[in-house]
């Protein structure tokens, strides 16, 4: 079968995209919709859930399958898709206040059960679309509608909670770097079991350069980490390292230390310890921050799995008779008198 030939236009709907005039979330979408044009692989054969919030009306954007589901649940409806449709790219298009408020347990038991799909995570540090309310990544004393006095909430670190839940990928990039991000979407889908990628977006309504340390012109060559397999972690034009002390990642002159003591970068390493620390250099775009790939290792997928499971229990068993199953234990009868029921 030939394979089709797609541009982005292709993936273009006929929805109007309704985000606010300089949203980051374009940029985004054009970036997705340009890497999927290039894979050479059916439309019908991608699917893209969201939750709510601005980055869930993706899905009505993207020519493919979709749905726009439930506040902070779409990994669980991935996940079904993922497990029953094994032959289908699935992506879940979530943000901040979606999945790691209401969404939070959702997220982390799809990250550890390493089902085979694909979370974009767009971190604007805000709630845009109710209009401005600390989300759980804004910063300590951030100033809302809902944080007056500045919000007091320490806030999350989306990569290192991925980490932490032992994703078997995750990464991070920017929005308004499409070369980068390009590079990341492509590394997600090639990876077998859940890829997560952090994606910092500039909210320029209620949270406008939020991301000015690593987006600009001056401020980008001091801070921005640009993370390599097989590369010694340098950034500021070779000026800055960063090595291992103690357990803990720091940032160090690089005239200061051994060349071999500065840190090589691995993300193949199946102890996520040294990609965590390196994870802690920042607690969000403030200052030397890292961006790119922090772990990429193999685990068995949580769908292969199950669909081992099901197989090897129909070897055994045979097809199931599903009104055999329900009546055969435990089953009561309804006395319609009144007088009770019996086993």
């Amino acid at each position: 079968m030939t394979a089709p030939i797609y541009t982005r236009a292709d993936f273009q709907t006929d929805q109007e995209v309704r985000w606010c005039p300089g949203c980051g979330d374009y940029t985004i979408l054009a970036s997705v919709q340009q890497f999927l044009a290039g894979l050479s692989r059916n439309r019908e054969e991608f699917v893209f859930i969201s939750g709510i919030g601005c980055a869930a009306r993706f899905p009505y954007y993207v020519n493919t399958y979709g749905m726009h589901s439930i506040h902070g649940r779409a990994p669980a409806i991935a996940s079904g898709v993922a497990i029953t449709r094994p032959d289908l790219s699935v992506w879940v298009i979530t943000g901040d206040g979606d999945a790691l408020s209401i969404g939070g347990n959702h997220l982390i038991h799809t990250l550890r059960r390493n089902v085979n799909l694909t979370i974009l995570l767009f971190n604007n540090q805000i709630y845009g679309l109710t209009k401005g309310q600390y989300s759980p990544t804004s910063e300590i004393g951030k100033t809302t509608k809902s944080s007056p006095f500045g919000s007091i909430d320490y806030p999350f670190n989306p990569v290192s909670l991925a980490l932490g839940a032992e994703a078997t990928f995750v990464a991070r990039t920017l929005d308004m770097d499409r070369s980068h991000t390009q590079k990341m979407l492509e590394a997600a889908y090639n990876h077998k079991g859940s890829a997560f990628i952090e994606i910092y977006q500039n909210c320029n309504v209620f949270n406008d350069k939020a991301f000015i340390q690593l987006t600009g012109k001056e401020e980008r060559v001091h801070n921005r980490i640009d993370l390599e397999a097989g590369k010694p972690i340098v950034f500021d034009d070779g000026a800055k390292a960063v090595v291992m002390r103690g357990g803990e990642a720091v940032v160090v002159d690089s005239n200061s230390v051994d060349p071999k003591a500065i840190l090589v970068h691995d993300p193949t390493n199946p102890n996520a310890s040294v990609a965590f620390a390196v994870s802690r250099l920042s607690h969000g775009p403030y200052g030397p921050t890292p961006l790119g790939i922090f772990r990429d290792v193999n685990r068995p997928t949580y769908d292969s799995e199950v669909n081992a499971q099901v197989a090897a229990a129909k070897e055994k068993l045979g097809e199931g008779d599903l009104a055999k199953l329900i009546a055969s234990h435990g089953t009561w009868t309804v006395d319609p008198s009144g007088n009770g029921a019996s086993a």
